[in-house]
């Protein structure tokens, strides 16, 4: 877009000299207002501040505000994304195998109570702690304890069951008073 002074030249208006010469004009206005301001505040001693300046200072600064927030959400998602990551990777690559489980073993997880079928030994093995279950996505899966305890580091709310390990629970039935009397077998809880 050409600017007013060579629209008028284009459409006859002015001349060229007269254009030159408010051109000056204005300049000279310009100047002398500035020269102007900048005596007054030095005989009063105040300092002369640029309004515009000082706006575009603090807008910059705002915006750098702004864009280091920013930086700093997409920095903890980013580090979220790769302890998700992670946590999948351990889940994947140590998942204990419970197929053909036929015994149904249930859990809380959040406010709902949960079913998995497992075996004898798994059941026993997550009694004694020597192997935990993890949220897994949307289903469930058994890990060995010193796995649950890595993933327990970068996610707690994976795990949904993690027993006391057997040392403790020796430890808990060499004081227990009820040791001499034997649970039936055909006992289900």
């Amino acid at each position: 877009m050409a600017s007013l002074h060579e629209q008028l030249l284009k459409a006859g208006l002015i001349d060229k000299s007269k254009a030159d010469a408010a051109e000056r004009e204005q300049r000279k206005k310009a100047h002398n207002h500035t020269a102007k301001a900048q005596k007054k505040a030095h005989k009063t001693g105040e300092s002369l501040v640029d309004e515009a300046k000082l706006l575009a200072e603090k807008a910059l600064q705002e915006k750098a505000e702004r864009s280091k927030e920013l930086n700093r959400i997409q920095r903890e998602q980013a580090q979220q994304k790769a302890i998700q990551a992670q946590v999948k990777q351990l889940i994947e690559l140590n998942r204990i195998d419970r197929k053909h489980g036929g015994l149904a073993y249930q859990f809380a997880d959040g406010s709902k109570v949960k079913k998995i079928y497992v075996t004898d030994l798994l059941q026993d093995q997550l009694a004694y702690g020597v192997i935990a279950l993890v949220k897994f996505g949307d289903g469930y899966e058994l890990v060995p304890r010193q796995i649950a305890e890595k993933i327990a580091q970068r996610d707690a709310a994976c795990i949904l069951v993690q027993n006391a390990g057997s040392l403790e629970q020796q430890a808990a039935a060499a004081d227990d008073p009820y040791a001499d009397f034997k649970i039936p077998d055909d006992l289900m809880w």
